[in-house]
């Protein structure tokens, strides 16, 4: 049975003025979403900025997440780390803390072979007991699970049920998607690449736009899924400018800034992210304003 289907919200994490993580603010956010109909909420993944929460704030991200979900959609944890021990740490953490499935990056930097990739999530898989997705970004941490490796994983760990895809080649998509077969579900990583994804038989995104388009990002899914593609295909081009401006700087920069820009006060970032260039923020703001999100 698939995790989820439509659109997981790959959520920020608020902060307050002196750094510090803002929990209430948090359970304000995941209960917005859950209320227009977000159908996942992932915690601590990259726009989480879970590479610079220290385990204690990143076990009590996933509580407060949990808690304010109330158990209407599920919490997906990140808990990926180019440490697979630490790794494994994260993820016994996210089971005890309440989440329902795991979201696991591949090890960045010192990376690792297609070999050493299906050792790292057949850890992480046993030491979270819990239904695990498989996080494919090449460009954030310069290692690539190859659609053979990702097949291997679906038959042969029982936990390993879907695949993030943000490699951005959807020839690959393709091919995972050919040899995986129903072993494995496969979300969008991009919110440019929705629409395509959903054609090579995915079930869903995990989303950065659903930060500041819940509604409309979930609609655009269950419209391909409900056999209205046309319609899904209009909503993704024209979701397209917000998008390139959501990714005009390194995520989550621009995306929290949105947030603050529509009143949500999610706060600023730690560094290396850092406060986003002016000249970008007017392209976001003519960008949100353009899609009705900003008067």
């Amino acid at each position: 049975m698939s995790i989820f289907k439509g659109s997981g919200v790959a959520i920020v994490t608020p902060m307050k003025e002196d750094g510090s993580v803002n929990y209430g603010k948090l359970e304000e956010l995941v209960k917005e979403q859950v209320a227009n109909e977000t159908d996942a909420i992932i915690i601590c993944g990259t726009t989480g900025e879970s590479a610079t929460l220290t385990t204690e704030e990143h076990t009590e991200c996933i509580k407060t997440t949990v808690a304010a979900a109330g158990k209407k959609i599920p919490v997906i944890a990140g808990c990926g780390c180019n440490n697979t021990a630490h790794a494994e740490e994260l993820a016994r953490n996210a089971r005890a803390a309440g989440a329902d499935a795991l979201l696991t990056v591949t090890p960045y930097y010192n990376k690792a072979t297609q070999k050493g990739l299906k050792e790292y999530f057949t850890r992480v898989a046993a030491a979270g007991e819990l239904p695990m997705i498989l996080y494919n970004v090449p460009s954030r941490t310069g290692c690539n699970i190859l659609p053979q490796t990702a097949a291997d994983l679906a038959k042969e760990v029982d936990n390993i049920v879907a695949i993030k895809d943000a490699a951005g080649n959807i020839s690959q998509t393709m091919k995972t998607a050919q040899l995986a077969g129903d072993s494995l579900d496969i979300y969008s990583g991009n919110d440019d690449q929705i629409i395509p994804i959903l054609s090579a038989g995915g079930i869903g995104v995990i989303s950065v736009l659903a930060n500041v388009a819940p509604q409309q990002t979930h609609q655009m899914v269950m419209e391909y899924l409900n056999g209205d593609r046309k319609k899904a295909l209009k909503m993704q081009l024209d979701a397209i400018p917000l998008i390139e401006a959501l990714f005009c700087e390194v995520n989550p920069i621009p995306v929290k800034t949105a947030l603050n820009l529509m009143g949500k006060q999610v706060g600023g970032f730690r560094s290396p992210m850092c406060a986003m260039e002016e000249s970008n923020v007017t392209i976001l703001e003519k960008a949100l304003k353009e899609y009705g999100l900003l008067n």
